[in-house]
């Protein structure tokens, strides 16, 4: 990977739709980038970001000569932006999940980016979340003996009515794949950030809002090598108690041989031991006022520290391609209505 750090570390973002505001936010935060470009086919919403504004990728690179490109656009524009990048001579890029459009696109985009010597660093953020940051260093620990399973709840509240998702993502309602490769995608991650690789799988999708083309709601079963289970229990119907429902978009439950790790929607962490009432708050309610505790920033500054360090990051494409396996076999699961083994494709 690149050892040599440019100071400043000019950085260019393809893509200034809805999500991309938490990018551009990020990188003007941390001490030592220089946000160069921002490229979108509606030249507007490039304005609007308040970098310098491109409506073509090739000529703001040409323009721009960054030493990072950050991709935020939807999968099928993926491929070619990337290609695009390293054509011209980009070393480090960071792409947004769902990745590529196809595992067979993913392994093939890997492979290109390696080759070129690049380094590929997927935007894979829940686990970056400080929640999860906190709830890995206490299982790592030992805080509550050995794990015997972890439950996360997703209940958004955002996908009742005709209109849900028109006002911020109207392509949700469109994908014919929606709950497990548009959102639970980032448990998928996150279980095999908490818990290691996952060994099997069992999956019941369904879909309860008819307006949406794909699955919003489901149950999904992850099996793990030490003998501790993973449950993502789906449905953006439902809510849960919490002033913003996106802050941790659900609730969690990480149980253990002597305690319970308690996540509530506020993204306060609790813990309380066997055998007693008492709750003790690790970490406190989330106040940063931004998405999913600031994980954007935390993962954006994650990859600068590991550019400057030398250190390999978290979620480099290639180490990502499992995530994609198992979210293809969770669909696979569904439909056939088995348990599927994952050793051989998680590894």
């Amino acid at each position: 990977m690149p050892r040599n750090f440019p100071d400043p570390l000019r950085v260019a973002c393809l893509g200034a739709g809805y999500f991309s505001r938490f990018h551009y936010d990020g990188w003007r935060r941390i001490a030592g980038v220089d946000l160069v470009g921002a490229c979108d086919v509606d030249i507007a919403k490039a304005r609007d970001t308040g970098a310098p504004a491109f409506d073509d990728l090739a000529a703001m690179l040409a323009d721009t000569a960054p030493d990072l490109l950050d991709v935020i656009v939807p999968p099928p524009a993926q491929a070619q932006a990337i290609r695009t990048a390293l054509a011209a001579g980009v070393r480090t890029l960071i792409c947004q999940k769902p990745f590529c459009t196809s595992p067979a696109e993913a392994q093939a985009i890997t492979q290109e980016a390696e080759a070129a010597g690049a380094l590929l660093v997927i935007h894979e953020n829940f686990r970056f979340q400080p929640w999860y940051r906190v709830m890995k260093a206490r299982l790592d620990a030992g805080e509550i003996g050995t794990v015997q399973q972890i439950t996360f709840r997703l209940r958004p509240g955002d996908g009742q009515g005709p209109d849900a998702y028109l006002d911020r993502q109207p392509y949700f309602q469109q994908m014919p794949r929606f709950l497990v490769h548009e959102t639970a995608v980032h448990w998928i991650d996150t279980f095999r950030y908490l818990l290691g690789a996952p060994t099997a799988v069992y999956a019941d999708l369904r879909q309860v809002n008819p307006v949406i083309a794909g699955e919003d709601a489901g149950y999904i079963l992850f099996d793990f090598p030490n003998g501790a289970r993973a449950l993502f229990d789906g449905n953006r119907h439902l809510d849960h108690a919490a002033t913003n429902t996106r802050c941790t978009m659900g609730e969690a439950l990480a149980e253990g041989t002597t305690g319970t790790l308690t996540l509530t929607g506020d993204g306060a962490l609790h813990l309380r031991r066997f055998g007693t009432l008492e709750v003790q708050t690790i970490l406190p309610p989330d106040t940063s006022g931004t998405f999913g505790g600031d994980c954007v920033f935390a993962l954006q500054s994650h990859v600068v520290s590991c550019l400057r360090s030398g250190e390999p990051p978290e979620n480099t494409a290639r180490s990502y391609l499992p995530v994609i396996a198992i979210k293809d076999a969770i669909y696979t699961s569904a439909a056939k209505g088995q348990k599927l083994d994952l050793r051989g494709v998680t590894s």
